[in-house]
């Protein structure tokens, strides 16, 4: 192994065959340019302890080198890290000889291990075979989810993803009818998956367990984000929520008796939460495809699909719909009277099951390759978009119209 000096330390490099391999697989210099173009913060801070611009470029490259060529991606920052400094202890000799304290140094290498694993994914092909006839192949739209995703649309062209970061926080990602936006950070504080809804044009409404097991509330009103407010309640799964008209929200989550809970914005004030029965082993999804209609889904006992709902005067009873889940369902509606659920099953591989009015239909195996929850939104009477966690952490994107 080749090696570079700099004053004393010394940066163990790969020689030249294999680190022109590294590059022709991933491009590594070229995820160090956008590192570079997207962090320059990290730079500035790290030149006011010693290191100048062109070692930082040179220590990038070794660790995407190292990324890229000896680890698995798909492991943790700190796992990583801890692989890293245990191939190379001379790290050690570098964070005493700039005199940056150890814990500080600790603090730069798994942010910058972190943001280098984004740009790596992302030039990663999504491999995922198209789910089925008039879906698109999956698509990477990037990102390092700690939760599965939830998505809504207030609008034609118009999607909106939500997930929790690996800082806790929940992130957002929206589609405009053109592009893709970048990540934006919403903040608060989440011990589950999100949950989001759209009654109106503009107007977004998002909802997370809290690390007090409470539901707790956040929304967009056209103009502004509001900050959480606590609904209450003791959740033990996420939560999920549906609309039905114009300042209606219902919201459902699992209790601590593993039965449904409900609760509602009624346009005035919160209901108080309401037990639905059923014995429910995943989170629930929701779905509202005409006025007071309400259409409310989860993983059963059996690990099979189950159904109630509101037909606008009672609730009727839990239906069993069959199927062998590995994971809580997403459900999405294209048109009145027609209803889509997906969910995980075998192998990871996606399923679908849809009412089209009168029946349902036998289960779909839609193939791909998924790491959590499914989430379902559709914007028209021909555009169902799904998305999930694939398997390097990334969110992945599928459509059909």
């Amino acid at each position: 192994m080749d090696k570079k000096t700099y004053e004393g330390f010394q940066f163990p490099i790969y020689d030249d065959s294999n680190f022109i391999a590294a590059q022709r697989q991933r491009n590594a210099q070229d995820i160090v340019r956008r590192f570079r173009i997207q962090n320059d913060e990290i730079y500035r801070e790290l030149e006011s302890n010693g290191l100048n611009s062109s070692r930082v470029d040179y220590l990038l490259l070794f660790l995407v080198s190292f990324l890229i060529g000896q680890t698995d991606v798909n492991r943790s920052p700190a796992q990583i890290y801890n692989q890293f400094k245990s191939r190379y202890p001379l790290l050690g000799l570098m964070i005493r000889q700039y005199n940056i304290p150890r814990d500080l140094a600790d603090r730069y290498m798994l942010r910058i291990i972190e943001m280098l694993l984004l740009l790596i994914r992302d030039t990663q092909p999504v491999s995922e075979p198209a789910p089925g006839s008039g879906w698109s192949r999956w698509q990477n739209l990037g990102g390092m989810l700690t939760t599965s995703p939830a998505a809504s649309s207030w609008g034609p062209g118009r999607i909106d993803v939500f997930a929790g970061g690996t800082d806790d926080a929940m992130w957002h990602k929206w589609w405009d009818g053109t592009r893709w936006t970048d990540w934006e950070n919403l903040g608060g504080v989440v011990t589950s998956a999100p949950a989001a809804i759209s009654w109106g044009p503009n107007r977004i409404d998002t909802f997370v367990r809290g690390t007090d097991n409470a539901m707790w509330h956040k929304w967009w009103d056209g103009r502004q984000w509001s900050n959480w407010e606590s609904l209450g309640g003791i959740l033990t799964s996420a939560p999920a929520s549906s609309s039905w008209g114009p300042n209606r929200i219902d919201t459902f989550a699992r209790g601590n008796d593993n039965a449904m809970w409900h609760k509602w914005w009624d346009g005035i004030r919160w209901s108080d939460w309401e037990n639905l029965g059923g014995i429910l082993t995943s989170a629930p999804a929701a779905i509202s495809w005409e006025p007071n209609r309400i259409d409310i889904f989860a993983r059963g006992a059996n690990s099979d699909l189950i159904h109630k709902w509101w037909d606008g005067r009672r609730w009727n009873d839990w239906e069993s719909l069959g199927g062998i889940l590995t994971s809580g369902p997403s459900v999405s509606s294209r048109r009145p009277r027609h209803i889509d659920v997906f969910a995980g099953g075998r192998n990871n591989r996606l399923f679908r099951k849809s009412w089209n009015g009168s029946q349902w239909n036998e289960w779909q195996d839609m193939g791909g390759n998924i790491n959590s929850e499914p989430a379902s939104v559709s914007w028209g009477t021909n555009r169902t978009d799904v998305f999930a966690r694939g398997q390097n952490e990334n969110l992945i994107h599928t459509w059909q119209e």
